[in-house]
């Protein structure tokens, strides 16, 4: 992972096309890789939480999905992108601790899926691919010039989408 751009949880980074971005630790986050086809500028967003507006005193937009994946489309957009040729795929969203308690507050994983889902929908970005769901955590690392999104997790075959 030497030169690749670290992007930390509740964050995003912009990803020229010759460089390759990653995000550790994808748990119930969602990884969300979105690439302009033609210009192949690329980003990533690490999104930890599904909605902004159930949080008081929210200064980071990175950390939600419906706040986060709007600001890394509209840095993309500054940066010369446009949202026309821009698909996404994303990763994560797992359920990692199993609770007796079934109720929607303890499944953050699938409500974050969800949300990125919507919020894509909403400023019409075609999801190309996912790998999202299950117990276990992820890595990630996207490269815009191929639009390859490689997923690690421990005990799993290196998965690329």
């Amino acid at each position: 992972m030497g030169d690749l751009i670290k992007v930390g949880m509740a964050d995003l980074q912009l990803c020229p096309k010759d460089k390759g971005i990653t995000t550790l630790g994808l748990g119930s986050c969602v990884g969300v890789a979105i690439v302009d086809k033609a210009t192949r500028q690329g980003g990533l967003a690490h999104v930890m939480l599904p909605d902004s507006t159930a949080i008081r005193n929210n200064s980071n937009v990175a950390k939600f999905a419906d706040t986060g994946v709007a600001e890394l489309v509209r840095q993309m957009e500054a940066a010369g992108a446009k949202r026309a040729r821009m698909v996404a795929k994303i990763a994560g969203g797992a359920q990692m601790f199993a609770f007796q308690n079934n109720s929607a507050l303890v499944k953050v994983g699938e409500r974050n899926v969800q949300a990125v889902k919507a919020k894509l929908k909403e400023l019409g970005i075609p999801i190309l691919a996912e790998d999202t769901g299950l117990n276990f955590g992820r890595t990630v690392e996207f490269f815009p010039a191929t639009g390859d999104y490689v997923i690690k997790a421990v005990g799993k075959p290196v998965k690329t989408i």
